[in-house]
């Protein structure tokens, strides 16, 4: 008879499926947060980040090579059926190139304002769930360590127990960092 009390796999099967269960709500909590910050977008950032796609594939450097083939050779006969309408010094080409490069990089600029923004929610986030963890975990050396007391263990390790067990001070972490990180 397989069960929990047998040595059976029924327990394993269960601390599996619950593991698989807490995976799955993780992920679809990720990717709550992520919808949420894709419709918050705004139609600017929708664009911005369309366009930013478009134009870094590798489609559009095709399309571009073509472009400025067909242009070149139209423009320095090399297609005598087709009569010239930006000559050398190519003023036409160079006006819209450079428009085309205004845009572009105001547009790679939204984009990365946007990616900024929400790295930085995502970064603000992260530190309040590793805050919590960190006391989640000194909660529980301290109950490790009541029971440990109770149970009358000991070990080698008391003068790092009770180092851990005093509380994290973010502030003061933050002051030790920044005294430590060089200038900029």
């Amino acid at each position: 008879m397989k069960n929990g009390k047998n040595g059976g796999t029924g327990s394993a099967r269960s601390i599996d499926s619950q593991a698989a269960l807490t995976t799955d709500r993780s992920i679809r909590e990720v990717a709550e947060v992520e919808k949420r910050n894709h419709d918050a977008r705004s139609i600017v950032d929708l664009l911005s980040g369309t366009i930013t796609n478009i134009a870094g594939s590798g489609p559009a450097i095709v399309v571009h090579f073509v472009w400025f083939v067909v242009w070149l050779a139209i423009n320095l006969h090399a297609i005598p059926a087709v009569p010239a309408f930006d000559p050398f010094p190519f003023s036409l080409l160079t006006m819209i190139v450079s428009l085309e490069a205004i845009f572009l990089t105001l547009f790679v600029l939204v984009s990365q304002n946007r990616m900024s923004q929400e790295a930085d929610k995502r970064a603000l986030l992260d530190l309040q769930i590793n805050i919590l963890a960190e006391r989640e975990t000194t909660m529980i050396l301290r109950m490790l360590n009541e029971i440990s007391g109770h149970l009358k263990i000991e070990g080698n390790t008391r003068s790092e127990l009770e180092e851990l067990l005093k509380e994290t001070r973010i502030d003061e972490l933050a002051q030790k960092l920044d005294d430590e990180l060089p200038s900029q």
